[in-house]
């Protein structure tokens, strides 16, 4: 919608995990280092943990890509599953039969598929995803896997990815064994004030125009606190504030706009409520974390609208006309703008802002 008037060949800050906008931040640098380490010398049970949006995606995916000639990849997305569908599912991903085995039989043939790949110099790996969903019961069938071993060398390198709350359900007692096989334990710190700064300029650089939007300090300063340096929540920021900057014409982010950004997106309850960033508040709010905005297929409702409570209207703030007779007003990027020159239709493009965040998807 905006593309054309920042001069950007794409929407810069989208949700999807474009390998096209790759940013290493200090952290993910140094725990990339580690798990390539981990990968290299076979060294068995791996944990990387990071909030929603902190780029563990990110980090997993350029991992893969780096090891991708020597490894062959078992990669589990669903969680609540028992011993034995897990089972299944690894072997599935490494293209063994799984159909009427049972458990068993099932972990005689993934025994056999690991000897004969550490024979050829292939490294399976097992990278579980979400895996703060796994019951402590699961988990420890995870930690028998790592039991396939020879005497001097893992047959399975298995790499536990999740949230923060997964590394509580590891300090359980009954789980010390599975603790004392871990090799590699890594969590995800936030972007720095700093690094935050220069990821919203990678990303407009990547979209194909780097000065296509000045981001001020004091906004920047803003955007940060909001979102505490996690990356997709900067990325849902930004992108309100692109639409926003285009709505009123200007190519200059302010504090006074991303601070109406925040409240009209009631952003610090819905994406920090009750402390804990990990509590989203409603299914919609998934939604918007997973990038996935087919909201009707999530809630049952196809007009959000007439389910909402109108959120407060975007304030516009004017000033007296000055000297030169010109129809001017003050931005909220802190800029005077002669309203004559806003190429956005007559307003649509702020009204369409206005009956958005009335749908309060947030």
């Amino acid at each position: 919608m905006y593309e054309a008037f920042f001069n950007l060949k794409m929407k810069p800050f989208e949700l999807l995990p474009n390998p096209e906008f790759l940013f290493m931040s200090r952290s993910h640098k140094r725990i990339l280092s580690y798990l390539d380490y981990g990968i290299s010398e076979r060294i068995g049970f791996i944990l990387l943990t990071g909030e929603v949006g902190s780029g563990k995606t990110t980090v997993i995916r350029n991992l893969i890509n780096r090891h991708l000639e020597k490894i062959i990849l078992s990669k589990v997305f669903n969680t609540r599953v028992d011993s034995t569908q897990l089972i299944a599912m690894i072997n599935d991903d490494f293209g063994l039969p799984i159909k009427d085995l049972d458990k068993i039989s099932l972990l005689r043939s993934l025994n056999s598929f690991l000897i004969q790949q550490f024979r050829i110099g292939r490294k399976p790996v097992l990278i579980i995803d979400e895996a703060q969903n796994l019951t402590p019961e699961l988990l420890e069938e995870v930690r028998m896997l790592s039991n396939l071993e020879t005497d001097n060398a893992k047959l399975l390198q298995i790499i536990l990815v999740g949230q923060p709350e997964l590394r509580q359900t590891l300090a359980l007692p009954q789980l010390i064994q599975l603790r004392q096989r871990i090799s590699i334990n890594c969590h995800i710190d936030p972007l720095s004030r700093g690094e935050t700064g220069e990821y919203i300029q990678h990303r407009l650089e990547v979209a194909g125009n780097r000065n296509a939007v000045h981001f001020r300090d004091e906004g920047v300063d803003v955007i940060f606190n909001s979102s505490r340096g996690i990356p997709r929540l900067i990325n849902i920021l930004c992108d309100f504030l692109l639409l926003s900057a285009y709505a009123e014409g200007t190519k200059v982010v302010g504090r006074g706009m991303v601070e109406d950004i925040v409240t009209d997106l009631n952003f610090e309850k819905h994406f920090w409520g009750n402390n804990d960033p990990n509590l989203p508040t409603n299914e919609a709010e998934v939604a918007v974390r997973t990038g996935n905005t087919d909201l009707d297929k999530i809630t049952g409702i196809t007009d959000l609208r007439s389910f909402s409570t109108p959120a407060p209207e975007i304030k516009q703030e004017t000033t007296p006309p000055i000297s030169t007779g010109a129809n001017t007003k003050q931005d909220r990027s802190g800029t005077e703008k002669d309203v004559s020159d806003v190429k956005t239709g007559d307003g649509k493009a702020l009204e369409f802002i206005k009956n958005f965040l009335k749908m309060k998807i947030f």
